[in-house]
């Protein structure tokens, strides 16, 4: 289902949890809820996925994960300051110790000058640590946009988990 690389990287994320004890939980926008997906197609991923929630629309992102409207209208949907929102949210409504978000443009269509298709903003919070925000234009079509974000979340979220670097 998933490309090797993605499925190689899931299993690694979910190991590293499962050998500290740390509860994952993911909140997704452009991709769709494949982060979760990645991680819930291995055997056992019970033990370490709590939840994963799409948050698509902005109504959703205020509803389920406390994303202040004003922030959303302030920043954009996508942005650095909503992708640590949804993820501190998350870590808030969750038994989760590791909140992964992604926020993003995945095309064709939706882009602009100041924020081309492909913008993707991945958050990563782990309980009592700051949140961390990476901003990548990941290049391709709609479907390779949407799997590079699933890769580079999992690889921050095995960092924050202390199972590797995230280079």
């Amino acid at each position: 289902m998933f490309p090797a690389e993605i499925t190689r990287a899931a299993e690694r994320l979910l190991a590293a949890c499962q050998a500290s004890g740390l509860w994952l939980a993911t909140a997704e926008s452009c991709t769709g809820g494949l982060i979760s997906a990645s991680l819930t197609a291995i055997a056992g991923s019970s033990a370490v996925v709590d939840r994963g929630v799409v948050t698509y629309s902005n109504q959703a992102k205020i509803d389920l994960l406390g994303v202040p409207d004003g922030l959303i209208a302030l920043h954009g949907a996508v942005s650095r300051e909503v992708a640590h929102a949804m993820a501190e949210g998350l870590l808030a409504r969750s038994r989760a110790d590791i909140a992964l978000s992604v926020t993003g443009i995945a095309g064709p269509g939706g882009g602009s000058l100041e924020k081309p298709v492909g913008l993707v903003y991945l958050g990563c919070a782990r309980r009592d640590r700051p949140v961390a925000v990476e901003r990548h234009v990941f290049s391709g079509d709609r479907e390779a946009v949407r799997l590079a974000a699933v890769a580079r979340a999992l690889a921050m979220g095995l960092a924050a988990a202390g199972g590797g670097a995230t280079a």
